[in-house]
């Protein structure tokens, strides 16, 4: 099973849960990354990471049309406010939207990027429930 986080920037929300996917689910699931207008990974998505011992400082922000979709079973979309990228073809969608923590002002913000990391993290717990997947360290 391969599984595509999508956002705009592909900076904070699905680098996060890439990288969270990739903990947790280990070999079971491809995790991948992907925005329609690719920035760079936000420093506070690493930092929060960190924060639970993954090292995601290897992780580049991509475009959706480096991503070969036809290896592709299920693209789950983070954006809340804003639209996100579309992804012909059929693949099973689903949407976690979820408020991007980089908006906002500097005060707060690692506080913002913390509770979407933590919503990533109780929404992938219920993935693994809802498909029988192991959930690693």
């Amino acid at each position: 099973m391969t599984v595509l986080f999508l956002c705009v920037a592909n900076s904070a929300r699905s680098q996060m849960a890439e990288a969270l996917a990739r903990q947790m689910f280990g070999g079971q699931v491809t995790v991948e990354s992907a925005g329609s207008m690719p920035l760079r990974v936000n420093p506070l998505a690493l930092a929060v990471l960190a924060e639970r011992g993954i090292d995601a400082s290897a992780q580049r922000s991509k475009s959706v049309h480096d991503i070969d979709l036809s290896t592709v079973n299920i693209v789950v979309t983070l954006c809340a406010e804003e639209v996100c990228p579309a992804v012909p073809g059929c693949v099973e969608r689903i949407a976690w939207p979820l408020a991007d923590p980089a908006a906002g002002p500097a005060e707060g913000a690692l506080d913002r990027f913390r509770t979407a990391r933590d919503d990533i993290e109780r929404r992938l717990r219920a993935f693994a429930e809802e498909r029988g997947l192991a959930i690693g360290s």
